[in-house]
């Protein structure tokens, strides 16, 4: 992660708007990740909304995790996009 900011930088900073990816690249997500923070299959109901960024926290090695406003779950930086 970190891919375009580098290690601990938000890609998305708190209040950026964003989008969540479509459903496809979620559950291709939760199939392939295999570390911290797996997606919950509730999850999966979020796609394609959107909603601003509350809060950033990072895991150890750069991972980006991002809580936002009115969605729950916490998210990593691949699963999100620019609104």
């Amino acid at each position: 992660m970190g891919e375009n900011k580098g290690l601990y930088n938000a890609e998305y900073p708190e209040g950026t708007i964003i989008r969540i990816v479509d459903r496809e690249q979620l559950h291709d997500f939760r199939q392939t990740w295999r570390y911290h923070h797996p997606l919950a299959p509730e999850q999966l109901e979020c796609a394609d909304l959107s909603s601003r960024v509350k809060s950033v926290s990072f895991y150890h090695g750069g991972d980006e995790l991002y809580a936002l406003e009115d969605i729950p779950g916490l998210w990593h930086e691949v699963c999100l996009t620019g609104a």
